[in-house]
């Protein structure tokens, strides 16, 4: 259940990832410049006060943010990811300018042509999110389908994958076989041989993928849970 707290939370983020402060969010957003400040958030009998949906879907539609990421920062980064060792750039804060990356389903990037042989994207056929600027200019969201990446991941859930980043032991990535297969799981170990990964749902196997089997494997730097 989103919070109080969270909200006006992601409303402060929203006005930063612009540039703007808070009174420089609402005056772009064609509102009242005291519309979003500190002091409204608060009744004079003490009250929490709202903001209403209203002045949110303004804010969103002058900021060019989908509603998808406005409501991926309500969340806190450890509420998101439990703290999980090895995840830090995952759990990291949005922030810096917006921009377009291309996003496909899940169950839709192990059809060909969407991806080279480097597992970078490729072809047409792409939607586009907004996200926050990252190095990496070949990142790309994949939308999660089905249950079989709970608890980590939900049906639904977005996460953003960077083919350039390294990848480090304990790491969540993103795997496809040459058989088309494409699966999220936790990298345990890489040998020269295969690479050993942990599912992140205990209801499903942990698997050994051969080296020459594997297409390639990128590194999960952000999900929207």
């Amino acid at each position: 259940m989103l919070t109080h707290g969270q909200v006006w939370r992601a409303i402060d983020q929203l006005a930063e990832q612009h540039g703007l402060s808070t009174s420089g969010l609402a005056r772009r957003s064609g509102l009242d410049p005291t519309t979003f400040n500190r002091s409204k958030r608060i009744t004079t009998d003490g009250r929490l006060r709202w903001p209403s949906t209203e002045s949110i879907a303004k804010a969103l539609s002058a900021t060019g943010t989908s509603a998808e990421l406005f409501f991926a920062m309500m969340v806190p980064a450890d509420a998101r990811h439990g703290g999980a060792h090895g995840f830090a750039e995952e759990s990291r804060p949005l922030t810096g300018p917006i921009h377009a990356i291309p996003q496909i389903g899940f169950a839709q990037a192990g059809s060909g042509g969407f991806f080279d042989d480097a597992g970078f994207p490729v072809g047409t056929g792409w939607d586009e999110i907004a996200f926050p600027e990252v190095e990496d200019r070949h990142a790309y969201a994949l939308e999660i389908a089905g249950d079989s990446m709970q608890p980590v991941y939900r049906d639904g859930d977005i996460v953003v994958v960077s083919p350039g980043t390294p990848v480090r032991r304990g790491d969540r990535v993103v795997v496809k076989t040459r058989e088309g297969e494409v699966l999220a799981k936790e990298l345990v170990r890489r040998t020269t041989r295969h690479v050993e990964l942990r599912s992140l749902n205990p209801a499903h196997e942990d698997r050994q993928i051969p080296l020459d089997q594997l297409e390639w494997m990128a590194r999960i730097i952000w999900a929207s849970q």
